[in-house]
């Protein structure tokens, strides 16, 4: 895993995001674009946009920032905006090691990612087909991580395979090399060089032999850490220098 083969270089004059796609609104959606569950079926309470306010470049690199702000929709109203963005049918990858710098934002509530899911959805729908987080936190534990796998025939037996780690020194409010290691056999995560986790896959049980894409998202709210948000932690900024694969 020492040949670079795909890089998003974000402290470049000329960075875009060419390679991704910039996903609008609350509602999780199927392959055909229909709303499947509100919430991005996590209860998540932001409404993502495209607005240069919640997705921007600065000399830091690229920004996800949650803020506090009013959206009524269709008759559904919004009290948070966020962003959201994937590489689906411009970038997946199976098996490699690929590294995202990134800082992440504190605060009850907030709750940054970076993860993978299939670009084909060869064994099934989730959870059959899997899913790999990279990184996940919650905001009010600053000091703590979590990578996880979700996995199963369907959602009355899925399977959620969870790591956590403590930061020995410092926050995530730093930036920090947030890495996934995925060859065949093993999953490892790692933050600034430093193995966590690992996790022995097997052919025919984990689906993770199949290409998946990336994405970048900053929730607020959600079932992933229940509690109440801290709206004095707004607004809430995710910070992406650079994103390298290797394999």
């Amino acid at each position: 895993m020492n040949k670079l083969v795909w890089e998003q270089n974000f402290l470049k004059q000329s960075a875009d995001l060419k390679a991704w796609n910039i996903r609008i609104g609350n509602d999780l959606l199927d392959d055909n674009g229909n709303p499947i569950d509100t919430g991005w079926g996590n209860n998540e309470q932001q409404f993502y946009s495209d607005h240069s306010s919640n997705l921007y470049f600065d000399e830091y690199g690229l920004n996800l920032c949650a803020r506090s702000e009013s959206i009524e929709l269709a008759g559904r109203k919004f009290a948070y905006t966020s962003a959201r963005l994937d590489t689906k049918d411009h970038f997946s990858f199976c098996y490699g090691k690929l590294v995202v710098r990134a800082k992440l934002p504190v605060g009850q509530g907030i709750w940054p990612a970076i993860w993978l899911l299939p670009q084909d959805q060869a064994y099934g729908p989730w959870p059959a087909s899997g899913e790999i987080d990279i990184l996940e936190a919650k905001g009010r534990l600053p000091q703590q991580i979590f990578g996880t796998l979700h996995y199963g025939k369907d959602w009355e037996h899925k399977v959620i395979e969870e790591f956590s780690y403590q930061l020995e020194d410092g926050t995530i409010n730093q930036f920090r090399d947030y890495a996934l290691e995925w060859d065949a056999d093993k999953m490892r995560w790692l933050v600034d060089g430093h193995c966590y986790a690992e996790h022995r896959l097997e052919p025919g049980v984990t689906p993770f032999d199949e290409p998946f894409y990336l994405l970048l998202n900053l929730a607020v709210g959600g079932w992933y850490d229940n509690v109440a948000v801290d709206e004095s932690s707004l607004p809430a900024v995710m910070t992406v220098s650079g994103i390298w694969l290797y394999q």
